[in-house]
């Protein structure tokens, strides 16, 4: 078992540079299958969920080569192959796979995904968007059985906003006779960038970004080279390390327009925070006050950052709330940041958070974002060593973090306990 000891009470000094996103990634590999010819993936993340879906590739039949951040997936020889089980399981973001090999094959058996295990995350609008491009979709043994003879496009309206679901029809669709309309789409930006890639391949689809989508569907894709946009959320988290720890940090290759939500909070709080082009410096300071939070989908305050949130609004003078308005209950990080004497309760959909100095303890990080907020908190300590497990969670969205800290300054390492 690997485990991160964390010596805090230092500030983050320094300029770090943002990977490319993960939910982008998650997103564009199996957008490749939908190509007859190679597909080039440039600022690829190096983490454990790309490493995956790689293998997942691999074992259908496609030949992917490694070069630096660069991702060279070719589909020319790639089978449809059923896969109810195995490392289907250990992704939440298998699911795509749905939509591009029902828009490649006509046809998909995938186990119903893993990943992180915060709250149930139905894919009912998926299945629905499946269903109306014609597909014939059943659940047999934990596994989703989709197929259609011939996809044919259709007016689909999201009774959710849905991320993955506007995804999985944008995949599907993109090979769809006619054209396909998704309505109440998700806006967020790693949709524009599948788009944006689905295009290049010879799709048109039109309206990304907005709630309203047009895709005309095409007989064959083609291969093409694309560069992952930099992760927002990764650069959010480092933001709020860098206030957490009162701290001087320039968030490098990153789209500030992205990051508008958490800098308008931030600076709420009292934190300085000045935009660049392509960076943005946080400038931490002695004291934050309190603020309310809701998280919301894009371009609200990003769900994904309500844990690391969590984690400074510890540090602020007086009471705030923080609401998750995507998921009900996805405050598993609070039990461990009470163990280092965080004082929150929580209410309903709502976490109370009343600023108290957090202590070092022994924590375990319960899925991708609370393993960060945990970080944060064990860097905000003033004395003590913070140990951190769960690492596995961690990696899936975090690439070389122990090394990004550590060149900020921090404190931080990493070691494997072989008893365990």
């Amino acid at each position: 078992m690997d485990k991160l000891y964390i010596a805090g009470g230092r500030p983050l000094r320094g300029t770090v540079q943002i990977s490319g996103a993960k939910n982008s990634a998650i997103a564009l590999i199996p957008a490749a299958i939908l190509a007859e010819s190679p597909v080039i993936l440039d600022n690829l993340p190096i983490l454990s969920d790309v490493a995956i879906y790689t293998d997942i590739l691999e074992d259908m039949g496609a030949r992917v080569v490694w070069q630096g951040d660069s991702l060279t997936i070719d589909p020319t020889h790639i089978q449809s192959k059923a896969m109810p089980n195995g490392k289907v399981k250990m992704l939440r973001a298998s699911y795509y796979l749905m939509g591009a090999m029902l828009g490649r094959f006509g046809e998909a058996i995938i186990g119903l995904p893993g990943g992180c295990n915060f709250e149930p995350r139905p894919i009912d609008q998926h299945i629905k968007g499946f269903e109306a491009l014609g597909a014939e979709v059943r659940n047999e043994y934990g596994s989703i059985h989709i197929a259609a003879k011939q996809l044919r496009g259709a007016r689909i309206y999201l009774d959710v906003v849905s991320v993955g679901a506007t995804i999985n029809i944008m995949l599907a669709a993109s090979r769809a006779q006619g054209v396909t309309l998704i309505e109440n789409a998700a806006k967020e930006p790693e949709i524009i960038d599948v788009a944006t890639l689905l295009n290049a391949m010879g799709a048109s689809i039109k309206g990304a970004g907005t709630e309203t989508i047009r895709i005309e569907g095409k007989d064959s894709l083609h291969g093409c080279r694309h560069s992952i946009i930099p992760d927002r959320i990764q650069a959010g988290t480092y933001m709020i390390a860098a206030a957490a720890t009162r701290g001087d940090v320039v968030i490098d290759n990153i789209i500030p327009k992205h990051m508008e939500a958490v800098t308008a909070k931030l600076q709420e709080m009292g934190v300085h925070v000045y935009e660049m082009d392509e960076a943005i410096r946080v400038i931490g300071q002695p004291t934050y006050e309190s603020v309310d939070v809701k998280a919301l989908v894009y371009p609200g305050f990003a769900t994904d950052l309500q844990s690391p949130m969590t984690s400074l609004l510890s540090q602020a003078n007086g009471i705030s709330i923080l609401s998750d308005h995507v998921y009900n209950s996805r405050f598993k990080h609070v039990p461990e940041l009470m163990r280092m004497g965080a004082k929150i309760r929580i209410e309903g959909r709502s976490a109370v958070i009343e600023g108290s100095p957090l202590h070092a303890a022994k924590v375990k990080a319960t899925d991708l974002r609370a393993g960060a907020a945990l970080v944060i908190a064990g860097l905000t300590v003033q004395d003590g060593i913070t140990e951190v497990t769960g690492l596995e969670y961690i990696d899936r969205g975090y690439d070389n973090l122990v090394e990004k800290l550590t060149s900020l300054g921090a404190e931080v390492w990493r070691e494997t306990d072989e008893s365990e």
